[in-house]
């Protein structure tokens, strides 16, 4: 299903649908009001959309963990997303709720079949990672749990998401979403009435990730690519180039004979082997990028590496250079050094929860353009926020951090591929 439908059925359906909802869950209250429980036994978390948000969402998913002893975590995520978190291995694989969200009829049938289980297993709390989704709303609202925990806009010109929950928390633009998702995990270890909740503050170490460790698997994926692509036996340094950037906001994108130019000057010295990953779809891109740099040590990797997959790859490789997307948020698992662009979003909200992580941006006067207050959509079709960011600047940057890993190195050790400095 297209982003653009499903946001038009999120908004002419969602909203008097929710209207509905609210209405009727009131007077049931009126009949039979909730009581809190006294034991928090099963948490479920509404956290739908991308990659890259489900691994910002990880530390709140884990201060849950910590906060409430024993209960069961549940997630809903859209199927495509679900790989994600199998990377961060938080979530028990069987208590992963899926929605199709490829086709109409998918979508609803599992939208009705996560409403029952949520309801059959008697979920306690209902944490609503989303910003501006309606739907949500309603899977929160008809989940059955008497604690609803979520971002409310109240006295903002926010979208309409309804009035139910029992844990309004206020969506604060002016700190990392990570925190902000904290702030939900907190909320419901509050007594109902604070208006808003979450009187805390959240320092930077709260919002770290837990780091990938998985050597087998490296090593294993490792043989892989050397047995395919030899070339990459002869080089020291894999160097990533993600130039997706989802299909949700394409204005991320940096154009793509930067890329093209950058992998060239990269590729001069012979040590360096530039691998470019995505999905399938995008393999027209990376073969463009690869058309551009006309080198062998070019590897094509769209639709070749698994989701799964991903940290093991990084964990090989000494740095990467992508669009503000998942894989900048998927490095951040295993500390690689990365360099994200960024121009219709922040940083300062999005970025990559990884100390070895350097984002560039402008900051030009209409940037960030896409925010929760307008459902991530802009009306540029010009984005020079990214178009600014040159080949050279980015070129100087990652040249000097191979200058720095090259002197790191012990005059005597012995070359290997795809090397971690």
């Amino acid at each position: 299903m297209r982003i653009a439908t499903m946001r038009w059925i999120d908004r002419w359906a969602g909203v008097p649908l929710v209207a509905v909802l609210v209405g009727l869950h009131r007077l049931w209250w009126l009949i039979a009001p909730p009581r809190r429980p006294e034991t928090i036994r099963r948490i479920a978390f509404l956290g739908l959309s991308e990659l890259g948000s489900t691994i910002i969402a990880d530390p709140a998913v884990r201060r849950a963990r910590d906060l409430f002893r024993g209960a069961e975590l549940f997630y809903v995520i859209f199927a495509g997303n679900r790989g994600s978190l199998g990377m961060l291995g938080t979530i028990d694989s069987q208590r992963v709720l899926t929605i199709r969200e490829d086709d109409v009829l998918g979508f609803i049938l599992d939208s009705l079949a996560v409403v029952r289980r949520l309801r059959r297993r008697r979920i306690d709390v209902v944490v609503d990672l989303e910003l501006f989704s309606r739907y949500t709303s309603i899977l929160s609202l008809r989940s059955g749990a008497p604690i609803r925990v979520g971002f409310h806009r109240f006295h903002a010109e926010g979208l309409y998401r309804g009035n139910h929950l029992t844990h309004p928390v206020q969506y604060n633009p002016h700190q990392h979403m990570a925190k902000n998702f904290l702030a939900l995990v907190h909320a419901a270890t509050e007594e109902p009435g604070i208006v808003p909740h979450s009187k805390r503050r959240f320092e930077d170490a709260e919002i770290r990730l837990e780091p990938y460790r998985d050597a087998a698997a490296s090593a294993m994926l490792r043989s892989r690519l050397a047995h395919a692509f030899p070339v990459l036996a002869r080089t020291r340094s894999w160097i990533i180039l993600n130039a997706n950037s989802s299909h949700l906001i394409p204005l991320r994108r940096w154009p793509l004979e930067n890329f093209g130019q950058l992998a060239r000057r990269l590729l001069d010295d012979p040590d360096v082997a530039v691998l470019i990953t995505g999905v399938a779809a995008e393999r027209v891109d990376a073969q463009e990028i690869a058309r551009m740099a006309a080198s062998e040590r070019v590897i094509d990797l769209t639709g070749l590496t698994r989701l799964d997959e991903l940290p093991a790859l990084y964990a090989l490789c000494a740095m990467m250079l992508t669009n503000d997307s998942g894989p900048a948020h998927v490095a951040a698992l295993t500390g690689l050094k990365t360099w994200a662009l960024f121009g219709p979003e922040t940083p300062a909200l999005y970025g990559a929860l990884n100390p070895n992580a350097e984002f560039i941006y402008k900051g030009l006067a209409c940037s960030p353009c896409v925010s929760a207050a307008n459902h991530r959509r802009s009306p540029c079709t010009d984005n020079q926020c990214m178009k600014q960011i040159t080949v050279e600047e980015v070129f100087a940057r990652m040249r000097g951090h191979l200058d720095t890993l090259e002197r790191q190195r012990p005059p005597d050790r012995p070359r290997t591929a795809g090397e971690r400095f």
